[in-house]
């Protein structure tokens, strides 16, 4: 019976509600999907000839021996630049999935912020490992690693599945994305296995922060109640000079 509301809990959560979001809403309720599928057929098609792909590199390929301000000034459009050794049409497949199943669970604001952080997670992470070096054990990376491009858009991929799972109280799609991830970096350790363990973690943590924000009572919303439950005293008056 645990399993079965387990199943049933996880269905109406990542299925049901983004299905009924969709009709109601329409296809617009799913842009941010459209754009970022769109995003990575555009850029995978001009990265097939040799002047396209150094365009794609300059403009969205994010390195760890970049300078910090141009990393992040090429980061929001890494996340449409797939990894070229991967097959192109299933990580389309994964990340209009991801993008529109969070656009329509979590809105479009929240679905931005959740993929940017993830990513942005995993690069800034990427350059810490740097600077500690090789060592320390196993979490410092050698200098030539700084030359490899970033996972593109696969870690906001990995974060937005991970991000749902935690909100929607999703068990076993935690551990389809999450799992899957830590088992990655145990069978091929390489750059793109830590920046996705880096997204899990930090969905994780933006997952429960936002559970406790919105589950745990704060002073501003106590004290309203706080306030009406006080007996009222009665107005003390200044005596009358006569």
């Amino acid at each position: 019976m645990f399993i079965w509301r387990t199943l049933r809990g996880e269905w109406q959560g990542i299925v049901v509600d983004p299905v009924r979001q969709l009709l109601r809403r329409g296809l617009p309720g799913m842009s941010l999907a459209f754009v970022a599928a769109f995003g990575v057929i555009f850029f995978h098609a001009l990265a097939q000839r040799p002047t396209g792909a150094s365009i794609v590199r300059h403009l969205g390929g994010v390195q760890g021996d970049l300078p910090l301000w141009l990393a992040l000034l090429r980061t929001p459009i890494s996340l449409y630049v797939p990894a070229l050794d991967l097959p192109v049409w299933a990580g389309i497949t994964q990340l209009f999935l991801a993008f529109a199943l969070a656009e329509l669970a979590l809105g479009r604001v929240r679905t931005l912020v959740v993929a940017y952080a993830t990513t942005l997670a995993g690069t800034l992470t990427v350059r810490v490992m740097l600077l500690i070096g090789p060592g320390c054990g196993g979490i410092g990376l050698r200098p030539e690693i700084g030359h490899v491009l970033d996972t593109g858009p696969s870690a906001a991929v990995v974060g937005l599945f991970t991000y749902l799972a935690v909100v929607r109280r999703a068990p076993i799609v935690f551990l389809l994305t999450g799992g899957s991830m830590v088992w990655e970096s145990i069978v091929k350790p390489n750059l793109a296995g830590r920046e996705h363990l880096v997204a899990v973690g930090a969905a994780i943590v933006m997952g429960l922060v936002h559970e406790l924000r919105h589950r745990r009572p704060t002073v501003a919303t106590l004290l309203p109640h706080f306030e009406a439950d006080r007996p009222v005293r009665p107005e003390a008056r200044c005596p009358s000079p006569h």
